[in-house]
C-alpha cells in the first residue's frame, strides 16, 4: 500500500496546455524575482531614510550652536578681562549687556521670543503661578512680579513664565473652608 502512495502519478496533457503551464511558471519565477528585488530596494531605502532622519535630528541645531559658541567666546573674553583688570566695572557691565543683546538677537532670529507677563492677566498657558501676593491696587489674577522669564518658540510655549499673582485678600482665602462633598 505504501508503494502505491509513493508512486508518481502521470498526467496526460495536451501540448498546448503544457506549453501554457510552463510559460506561466516561468513568468511566476520572473515576477517572484522582481518582487524580491523590490522588497530589498524598499528595505534599503527605508534604512537609508531612517539614517538620514537620525543624522538630521543629530545635527539640526548645528547652526544655532555655532552662533551660541560665538556668544560664549564673547562671555569668556569678558570674564578674562574682568579677572585681569578689576577697575573698570561700568565697562565690564556694558560688555555683558552687549553680549546679552547679541544673544537675544540670535534667539529672536531663530523664532524665540519672551512672554510678556508683568502687569498682564494671569494665563495658565503662558504663566506658572509660584506665589500669590495681596495687592488691592491691581485687579485680581494680575501678574505682580516675574520671577523667571518664559519663552515662545515660533508662538509655541517652550518655558512658562514663573510669576507672582495678585489676589484681593490672602488671609480670607486661607480661612475659607474647602468646597466639595
Amino acid at each position: 500500500m505504501e508503494e502505491e502512495n509513493k508512486q508518481e502519478k502521470i498526467i496526460t496533457l495536451k501540448e498546448e496546455e503544457y506549453s501554457k503551464l510552463t510559460d506561466e511558471a516561468a513568468s511566476a519565477v520572473l515576477w517572484r524575482e522582481k518582487l524580491l528585488r523590490l522588497q530589498a530596494d524598499f528595505e534599503n531605502t527605508r534604512k537609508r531614510m531612517e539614517k538620514e532622519r537620525q543624522d538630521f535630528v543629530k545635527f539640526a541645531n548645528e547652526g544655532i550652536i555655532l552662533e551660541l559658541l560665538n556668544i560664549l567666546d564673547d562671555l569668556e573674553r569678558a570674564v578674562n578681562l574682568a579677572e585681569t583688570k578689576h577697575e573698570d566695572l561700568p565697562a565690564f557691565l556694558k560688555g555683558v549687556e552687549m553680549i546679552m543683546a547679541h544673544l537675544y538677537e540670535t534667539l529672536k532670529a531663530h523664532g524665540v521670543t519672551a512672554i510678556k507677563a508683568l502687569d498682564g492677566k494671569f494665563d495658565p498657558h503662558y504663566h506658572e503661578a509660584l506665589m500669590q501676593v495681596e495687592d488691592k491696587s491691581k485687579p485680581e489674577h494680575t501678574v505682580a512680579e516675574e520671577l523667571q522669564k518664559g519663552y515662545l518658540l515660533n508662538d509655541r510655549v517652550i518655558r512658562t513664565a514663573k510669576v507672582k499673582v495678585t489676589t484681593k485678600n490672602i488671609t480670607q482665602q486661607k480661612q475659607e473652608p474647602p468646597t466639595g462633598g
